[in-house]
């Protein structure tokens, strides 16, 4: 090969190097162009605002002012049975009863929802397959009128157990019933608002609460039994209990999403009437007792007359005079005297 080919083919070389180099950098000198995603501006409803559930409403729920919401509707979809801003007073559907099931988010109509006085209204209150009681309270026993309708309480029964014996009476109290709801104080089912905005805290003599029939029967017995006090429970306390009732496998949790739901939501609403918790007079004081008293076996020693240098013990149904030198043995309450070598 001659020279002349040899320098064209040299040349070619250092352009193809050269152009390659070029490209190169300007691929990445340039940045990649930037995709700029349109996003759509949010729409907006042009209509009057209604009033919709703002959570799932099932059928019995009370309502009060987390319950309600008022919402941009669409004109065309507005129906005259919807609550309208500006032309509905919110306090006074609180403590309306759901006669239907409402989903949240959707329009609340004026057919759904009954009033206190209406007729059924507490029947529209109960649960399926539940009875309403009523539960003689006094002030002290209601917590002071902050048990409102929608809360639930414990029930406790405090008595006197009478015993055999001559001593004191047992005190004792017990929970005997727990996540009981209460549906009406004193025949109201609404918490009365102030002009201040607060609700008005006032006390009442009687609580009606939502229980099974089984339990209908246990508060007949207990009011004749002793005194009924009510204990506000706690928000959290019902998850806490349903917690560890799914993890001991008391409650057995479905696969299905929804079916798991409504099954939690069931459980989580019911009274309990299991696990009775109690306390004695001996709990909260030392001078009280821990136990019933019991039968007396043997009554106190008597002495004899003086002079006659004898003893006289007398038990229950029965009478023992003993001479000579004696004993006095004690068993617990019981107390014998026993003649001295003689056999008890």
């Amino acid at each position: 090969m001659d020279g002349r080919k040899i320098m064209l083919l040299v040349g070619a070389l250092v352009m193809a190097a050269l152009t390659a180099f070029m490209a190169r950098s300007l691929m990445t000198g340039s940045s990649a162009p930037r995709a700029d995603a349109n996003m759509p501006a949010p729409a907006t409803v042009s209509g009057k605002e209604v009033l919709v559930a703002a959570r799932a409403l099932p059928v019995g729920t009370i309502l009060d002012a987390a319950s309600l919401k008022f919402q941009p509707w669409p004109e065309e979809l507005v129906e005259d049975a919807y609550y309208l801003k500006g032309k509905t007073d919110l306090p006074t559907l609180q403590g309306t009863v759901v006669r239907f099931a409402i989903p949240a988010g959707q329009p609340i109509t004026q057919g759904a929802l009954v009033k206190p006085g209406d007729r059924g209204f507490l029947a529209a209150a109960l649960s399926p397959g539940m009875r309403a009681v009523t539960v003689p309270v006094s002030a002290q026993s209601a917590v002071a009128g902050f048990v409102f309708p929608g809360d639930r309480v414990d029930l406790i029964l405090t008595q006197s157990v009478e015993g055999g014996g001559d001593g004191p009476a047992l005190k004792a109290s017990e929970t005997v019933l727990r996540n009981l709801r209460v549906l009406a104080t004193d025949q109201r089912t609404d918490n009365k608002v102030g002009e201040d905005g607060k609700v008005d805290v006032q006390t009442y003599s009687t609580v009606t609460v939502e229980v099974t029939p089984k339990i209908a029967e246990k508060i007949a017995v207990a009011q004749t039994i002793g005194q009924l006090s009510l204990s506000l429970r706690s928000l959290a306390d019902n998850r806490g209990e349903l917690e560890q009732a799914i993890a001991s496998g008391a409650v057995d949790v479905p696969d299905d999403p929804d079916a798991e739901k409504k099954m939690l939501a069931f459980v989580d609403a019911q009274p309990i009437d299991t696990r009775p918790t109690y306390s004695t007079g001996a709990d909260v004081s030392r001078f009280q007792r821990a136990t019933v008293p019991g039968e007396a076996t043997m009554g106190p020693p008597q002495m004899s007359a003086p002079g006659d240098g004898s003893v006289a013990a007398s038990g229950v149904g029965q009478s023992n005079v003993i001479t000579g030198p004696t004993v006095r043995v004690a068993r617990g309450n019981a107390v014998t005297v026993v003649p001295v070598g003689g056999k008890n």
